[in-house]
């Protein structure tokens, strides 16, 4: 048994191709399945069924599967110690972020981090909550940045920041001219929302109550997956809609008469760095959470007077 031959088993398990898993791991498919099926020969076991399309695990093999991917994490661990020990960083770093966060939060980030650390190869991909908690049980991912708490004791939260939620209301609304509102004002308004499958749609509907007012004249128009969307379409239209405060930092003039803030206790998401319990890039998410810290306002870290929002429906 080599960790070669886990890895190239966990890559057919993520990919459920044989195929798909050889492109991943940068070998033939020949090479992958024969290593796979050495590995299944001096274990007098199949890990795979490969008459099943997408190729699926065994019962045994769901078993070593998962003692394979704690054992893959554990050996990597040693690349870590040595980096920590020569105070250096690099090496692949996979980060899945929420939609509602990348654009806003990223691109500082980023610039400053690779300048510092030029020998990471730093991958980013903009996920929905649940297909980030995903990748980083299957391992694809390194950690996540997005909305807290998930309730999934399976997955470590890193608490960030605390970006309070702001409306952004048309000329046309009646609540155009008060100062602040309150969470009652929302009930009779024209709302749009993003998608379904969007953290942040969950956590406007609980600031809006919307079980409670699912019967007034308020209608719910329009889902896109897009903040600039919803935006604009407040712009052209009318009604409302919710934004994060951190999407509205670079806003002129004319559109800042559009936000409304609301009063206290402050509607706002906790955003964090998310891991397994097992993470192996603990030096890497320490940098990341370091780079993040520098560039979010500092009436960002604290949730005093503040009412953090979930987003289960």
């Amino acid at each position: 048994m080599t960790l070669v031959q886990l890895e190239y088993v966990i890559a057919v398990d993520t990919y459920r191709s044989f195929v798909a898993a050889a492109e991943k791991c940068f070998v033939t498919q020949p090479t992958l399945s024969m290593q796979i099926q050495k590995l299944e020969e001096s274990l007098g076991v199949k890990i795979f069924d490969r008459s099943r399309q997408p190729v699926i695990p065994t019962e045994v093999g769901k078993r070593i599967i998962k003692q394979a991917r704690a054992v893959l994490t554990e050996s990597k661990k040693i690349t870590e110690i040595l980096q920590e020990a020569k105070g250096e960083l690099e090496g692949e770093f996979r980060i899945g972020v929420i939609p509602t966060v990348a654009p806003y939060l990223l691109p500082g980030v980023i610039t400053s981090f690779l300048k510092k650390y030029p020998k990471v190869q730093l991958q980013v991909w903009e996920y929905t909550t649940e297909r980030i908690t995903e990748e980083l049980k299957a391992g694809t991912l390194d950690c996540g940045i997005l909305s807290t708490p998930l309730l999934d004791n399976t997955i470590l939260e890193m608490p960030l920041f605390y970006e309070t939620f702001v409306a952004y209301v048309s000329e046309k609304s009646t609540l155009f001219d008060k100062k602040m509102l309150g969470y009652d004002d929302l009930s009779q308004e024209k709302l749009w929302l993003l998608n379904e499958g969007h953290c942040m749609r969950g956590q406007v509907l609980n600031i809006c109550n919307y079980k409670h007012n699912q019967g007034a004249n308020g209608t719910f128009e329009y889902n896109t997956g897009s903040v600039e969307t919803l935006k604009r379409m407040v712009e052209i239209n009318d009604g409302l809609t919710i934004l994060p405060e951190l999407s509205i930092l670079g806003y002129n003039e004319d559109q800042l008469g559009h936000v409304r803030y609301f009063k206290a206790p402050e509607p706002v998401r906790e955003i964090s760095i998310v891991t397994t319990h097992n993470y192996v890039k603990k030096m890497a998410v320490k940098v990341l959470k370091g780079e993040i810290l520098a560039v979010v306002p500092e009436r960002f870290k604290s949730n005093k007077k503040k009412d953090i929002i979930g987003f289960n429906i």
